[in-house]
């Protein structure tokens, strides 16, 4: 049995355990209806899966949160069923299945720093750096003078992504990207 805590004192990024599966938290929210109990409404994606579900609790329900181990790895390769991490201080590599990193490895670079979820002693999923600098490989070319930022246009980076950018980024740009949302953050100087 884990620990259990009061529904009132979720956060966001917590893991915890419904129905036996890992998930971790994604939004929550307080809701306090004019007749009846208030309750706590929380989105969680599911660590084996990746599917995201919604939940809904009482207020004065208490939930368990799940036994995870988070471990500092760097990605090394795929072979298109798995992703693999080498633990650098003990050398061990680890391999997540791509099903649980669908979104997460259109940014991963080789040899790039990241967290690995253990549940119990097994990976399940990983955790980018919030922004990361990626070079742009492919994008129509810009006009000189061209600075206008709110209009868009699709650029690819060096791992095969696609993103929105401002009409100035062209092929060699250093751009940093908010890999939790896919999106344009600004041109990083070369």
């Amino acid at each position: 049995m884990g620990v259990k805590i009061d529904i009132n004192r979720i956060s966001r990024d917590q893991f915890i355990l419904v129905d036996n599966q890992p998930y971790k938290v994604v939004s929550y929210e307080h809701v306090k209806p004019g007749k009846g109990q208030a309750f706590v409404r929380v989105k969680a994606k599911n660590m084996r899966t990746g599917n995201v579900t919604e939940f809904t609790f009482k207020s004065s329900d208490s939930i368990e949160l799940a036994d995870f181990e988070q471990r500092f790895m760097n990605y090394s390769y795929t072979d298109g069923s798995y992703y693999y991490f080498l633990d650098t201080n003990t050398y061990e590599t680890f391999s997540v299945p791509a099903e649980n990193m669908e979104h997460e490895s259109q940014f991963l670079k080789e040899g790039m720093q990241i967290v690995v979820f253990l549940y119990k002693g097994n990976p399940i999923g990983i955790e980018l750096p919030k922004h990361e600098v990626y070079e742009v490989i492919e994008t129509e070319p810009g006009f000189k003078g061209d600075t206008a930022t709110n209009t868009l246009k699709p650029a690819k980076i060096e791992t095969g992504a696609t993103i929105q950018v401002p009409l100035f980024i062209n092929v060699g740009d250093k751009i940093k990207v908010d890999t939790e949302k896919g999106t344009y953050i600004e041109r990083v100087n070369k």
